[in-house]
C-alpha cells in the first residue's frame, strides 16, 4: 500500500501532512511512502530528513497511489491524477464545496475528512480540528499583544504603575480557551463568554472570567459546537458584551457554528464604541467572521481600532502545526487500515463519521444534509 503526500498548493499554507517521524510509524506498520520534494520545506521539514526517515522524495506519481495525504482538500488535478477507488485524507469542509464532492465521487475516491473526526474520547488523538485550533488560539493572543501598543502585565514602575490589559474572548472553545490561558500568562485581566454555559468552569479554571447570558441553559450544542442559537439570544449576548467590548484593550472571537456562516457578535456600533488603539482578532474570518467589519487577509483599521482578519493562522506555526498535524493523521489512518488495507467497517463509530465519499456516493450523513443530497 502506498501513501503519497505532495506539496501544499493552497497560498500561504506552510503545513504539510506527514512529518519525518510520522514517515516512521508508518513504514513500522507496512506501508510504502512517497513525498513530493520541498513538500515540508515551509515547515523546517527538509527532504533529507524524510529520506533518512525511509520515504521515497521526488515527483508523486498520482496514479500509483493508494492513499493521499493532504492539509487542506484535493485539488481538480490531484483528484483526476489518483486512481479510481484510491483515498485521500484532508481538511475538506465537504458541506460547503458540492464541487469538490462531485469530483471526488466521479473518480471514485474515497475520501475521509480530518473536520469530520467525531469528537469522542477514544478519537482525541485524531482530533485535527483541536490540535490546529489550540495552536490558532495562542498565536491569536500573540497577533493581537503585537498590535497593541500597551504591554498586558501590571507593571510598577519608578515612573507608577501601568495597569494590565483588558482582554475579551468569545467562545470558549479549544482556540477560546486557549487565548484565555495565553492572555493571562501574559498578565493580561480576561473575560470570556460563551453560548454553551457548560464552558464556564472551564473559563473560571484558567483564571478568566465568565460573562453568563441569560437563558443561555437554553441553546443546543453538537459534537462540541453550537447547533442553533436565536436571535433573541443572540440579541442578550450584544447587550451584555457591549460595555465589555467598550472597556477591552483586546477582543478576540473565535465563534462557528457548524455547517453555518459565523454569527456576527461585534457589530459596527460595537468597533464605534472601542478605545482607539484596541484590536480585534477575528479568528472566525474564513466562515464570514465574527466581526461587521473584519476583512478576509486584511488588517483593517476603523476609529482607530485595528481587526485582523488573518486566515488559517496554523500555517503560521507551521513547524508545530505539521507535527501535531501528522500525528493526528497517523492516528486516523492507523485506525482506519491495517497492513492489508483499509477495513470499511461503515458502522465503526469513526469511520462513519469522517467518510465523506465511497464508491463514488456521498455517504456522510451531515454534508448530504447540508448540501441537500
Amino acid at each position: 500500500m502506498k501513501i503519497g503526500i505532495p506539496k501544499e498548493t493552497r497560498p500561504n499554507e506552510n503545513r504539510v501532512a506527514l512529518s519525518p517521524e510520522g514517515v516512521k510509524q508508518l513504514l513500522k506498520q507496512g506501508w510504502e511512502v512517497y513525498i513530493e520534494t520541498d513538500a515540508g520545506k515551509q515547515a523546517g521539514m527538509l527532504n533529507e530528513a524524510y529520506q533518512q526517515a525511509g520515504a521515497t522524495v521526488g515527483l508523486l506519481d498520482l496514479s500509483s497511489l493508494d492513499v493521499l495525504l493532504k492539509v487542506n482538500p484535493p485539488t481538480n488535478t490531484e483528484i483526476a491524477g489518483l486512481k479510481p477507488g484510491a483515498a485521500s485524507i484532508a481538511f475538506l469542509y465537504a458541506h460547503t464545496d458540492a464541487a469538490l464532492v462531485r469530483a471526488l465521487n466521479q473518480k471514485q475516491i474515497s475520501a475521509f475528512a480530518m473536520d469530520a473526526v467525531p469528537r469522542i474520547s477514544r478519537a482525541q488523538k485524531m482530533d485535527a480540528l483541536s490540535s490546529q485550533s489550540n495552536l490558532a488560539g495562542y498565536k491569536a493572543v500573540i497577533m493581537g499583544s503585537n498590535a497593541l501598543g500597551k504591554i498586558f502585565p501590571l507593571m510598577m514602575t519608578a515612573a507608577g504603575s501601568i495597569t494590565p490589559a483588558k482582554v475579551l474572548v468569545f467562545g470558549a472553545g479549544v482556540a477560546g480557551l486557549q487565548a484565555i490561558a495565553t492572555a493571562k500568562r501574559l498578565g493580561a485581566v480576561v473575560e470570556c463568554t460563551d453560548v454553551r454555559p457548560e464552558t464556564k468552569e472551564q473559563v473560571e479554571s484558567l483564571g478568566g472570567r465568565f460573562l453568563m447570558v441569560q437563558g443561555s441553559d437554553e441553546v443546543k450544542t453538537e459534537g462540541g459546537y453550537a447547533k442553533e442559537v436565536s436571535a433573541d439570544y443572540l440579541q442578550k449576548q450584544k447587550e451584555l458584551v457591549s460595555k465589555h467590548v467598550a472597556d477591552a484593550d483586546l477582543v478576540i472571537t473565535t465563534a462557528l457554528v457548524m455547517g453555518k456562516k459565523a454569527p456576527v457578535l461585534v457589530t459596527k456600533e460595537m468597533v464605534a464604541n472601542m478605545k482607539s488603539g484596541s484590536v480585534i482578532v477575528d479568528m472566525a474570518v474564513e466562515s464570514g467572521g465574527n466581526c461587521e467589519l473584519s476583512e478576509l487577509d486584511k488588517t483593517v483599521e476603523v476609529n482607530g481600532v485595528k481587526i485582523i482578519g488573518q486566515s488559517n493562522i496554523p500555517s503560521l506555526l507551521a513547524v508545530n502545526a505539521s507535527e501535531l498535524y501528522s500525528r493526528n493523521i497517523v492516528a486516523l489512518l492507523t485506525h482506519l487500515a491495517g497492513k492489508e488495507g483499509f477495513k470499511w467497517e461503515m458502522e465503526e463509530e469513526v469511520t462513519k463519521g469522517s467518510l465523506i465519499t465511497h464508491q463514488g456516493e456521498l455517504v456522510h450523513a451531515f454534508t448530504k444534509q447540508i448540501l441537500g443530497q
